[in-house]
């Protein structure tokens, strides 16, 4: 098969053990970002598979519409970002391994690192001091803060579980699935959703972006949080309304943000990430080698599978009568 895959901006797939699995496939490697549609088509024409890097590309049928070859589209987790039904019109087939029950160590990992950099204020810390300037403040410890978990999935029972190892009083909010599950680990649940955003110093974002979902963190929501506490999202920034958090930031509840996602990525000009109270990263949650060895050694499986007359995690299986 004539396999394309999509911005690996750092060319680290093909470094990786689980890239292999491609051999006897003709591969092709986009280290670059194209989202003009006219541009897309002319590179993809002729393929036979595409493989998405998360969501940094959008396929929509305009695009699909001009690709009459492509047979195949694997990648993993959500897709908001794939016109689904214009895949199925255009006979294309999606595939995506939703990894249920599978957390996302790295997602994790970096929530809680941008917990303990925003208690600490670690970034401006750093700026001070190859200032010239030797301590600028004083900082928070993480024992006894009460953390915020919303809500109780994959990503976020594992936040939890590093909470409670440095001594945090871990409250959960969520759907009654998400909250029986938290209580059943041991994990106290809020009285109320405004209750747990006004009583937790942290909140963490751990929710699924879909349309029920998005803009579903509120202004209430977030002038119920009081002046010292700090909101993370590693999530997706549509599940705060749209502007939202800069206003709440700007009105002094929270007191701040630790960001890793924002609308219309990639950017470097949304106001979140130049405000003075927010420290941020550019939604690197994902981005280590062995998070994407296990990411793509998924992709790569579906691709054989398909290759092998036997597809697996199909998002359309109409597609093949299936």
């Amino acid at each position: 098969m004539k396999i394309a895959i999509l911005d690996d901006w750092f060319d680290t797939l093909r470094g990786l053990p689980c890239f292999a699995k491609l051999d006897g496939h003709d591969v092709t490697v986009f280290t670059d970002h194209v989202e003009d549609t006219d541009a897309l088509a002319a590179r993809l024409a002729g393929f036979d598979a595409l493989v998405l890097f998360r969501e940094r590309t959008a396929i929509r049928g305009d695009l699909l519409d001009r690709l009459p070859g492509l047979r195949l589209i694997s990648q993993r987790s959500v897709y908001p970002h794939i016109d689904i039904d214009a895949c199925t019109r255009n006979g294309v087939l999606v595939c995506s391994n939703m990894h249920a029950g599978t957390p996302s160590h790295a997602a994790a990992e970096l929530t809680f690192a941008l917990i303990l950099a925003a208690l600490r204020d670690i970034p401006g810390q750093m700026t001070a001091l190859r200032d010239g300037q030797w301590q600028t403040g004083v900082g928070r410890t993480a024992q006894g803060k009460v953390l915020g978990i919303h809500s109780y999935g994959r990503i976020g029972k594992a936040v939890a579980g590093y909470g409670r190892a440095f001594g945090m009083e871990v409250q959960v909010w969520g759907g009654e699935q998400s909250r029986a599950a938290a209580m059943a680990d041991g994990f106290r649940v809020a009285d109320s959703r405004e209750a747990f955003f006004a009583t937790s110093d942290i909140v963490s974002l751990h929710i699924r972006l879909h349309p029920a979902t998005r803009g579903s963190i509120t202004a209430n929501d977030l002038a119920a949080m009081h002046p010292r506490s700090i909101l993370v999202n590693t999530s997706r920034a549509g599940l705060i309304a749209p502007g939202v958090l800069l206003a709440a930031l700007d009105a002094g509840r929270p007191g701040s943000a630790a960001l890793d996602v924002f609308e219309g990525e990639p950017t470097t000009t949304d106001p979140l990430i130049h405000h003075p109270r927010v420290i941020c990263t550019p939604h690197i949650g994902y981005v280590t080698e062995e998070e994407f060895d296990l990411q793509f050694g998924d992709i790569f499986d579906q691709i054989v599978a398909y290759e092998a007359g036997a597809p697996i995690h199909m998002v359309n299986p109409q597609v093949r009568g299936a």
